[in-house]
């Protein structure tokens, strides 16, 4: 009896050790809320390959859109005046805040012309200009669009939008921000 108490107790010493360590390990890659955001890569409009990782140490805003997108157009923008408000700001766990742009074109003088007549002047835009069919688009699920995702400085997902919901557009795009930025 006096051994199966000792083994009970060291199965549930291993379970607890086990548990401890997945917990300790960084978040799997996935596109729910504390999920790490998976890679994006492809190249701008000028042909210069854009990495989503290159940006690690930011606040970064994905932002799922397009030129032919009318709702994407309205919330521009907003997305434009974050942009602004946020880039320099002191995050508590971030190094500024950047706009990473994925265009689900497939019209690239569309494309172009939308980021020029929308004043989208942050740095980070691409397409692989396949529209609905985006290779870009699909690692995120995305099914409708505008869809953001919000990640921190890790890569991790800290807010995402939900389809039929204004989580992260408008006010509510500022206000999340807000909620990372450094109180002093």
């Amino acid at each position: 009896m006096k051994k199966i108490a000792i083994s009970f107790s060291a199965l549930v010493l291993v379970g607890l050790i086990s548990l401890a360590f997945i917990n300790n390990q960084k978040s799997a890659e996935g596109i729910n809320i504390g999920d790490k955001a998976p890679e994006l890569k492809f190249t701008n409009p000028e042909g210069k390959e854009m990495a989503l990782s290159d940006l690690k140490g930011k606040m970064v805003l994905i932002d799922f859109w397009a030129s032919w997108c009318g709702p994407c157009r309205r919330e521009n923008p907003n997305v434009v005046a974050a942009y602004n408000k946020y880039k320099s700001a002191k995050f508590k766990n971030a190094k500024g805040f950047e706009v990473f742009s994925v265009s689900l074109d497939n019209n690239k003088g569309a494309w172009v012309n939308a980021i020029k007549k929308d004043g989208l002047v942050w740095d980070y835009h691409i397409s692989d200009l396949k529209g609905w069919g985006s290779a870009l688009s699909a690692k995120y699920k995305v099914n409708s669009i505008p869809a953001t995702f919000l990640i921190d400085a890790n890569g991790i997902i800290v807010a995402k939008s939900q389809p039929n919901t204004l989580d992260l557009r408008g006010q509510n795009l500022h206000m999340e921000l807000d909620k990372h930025v450094k109180s002093f």
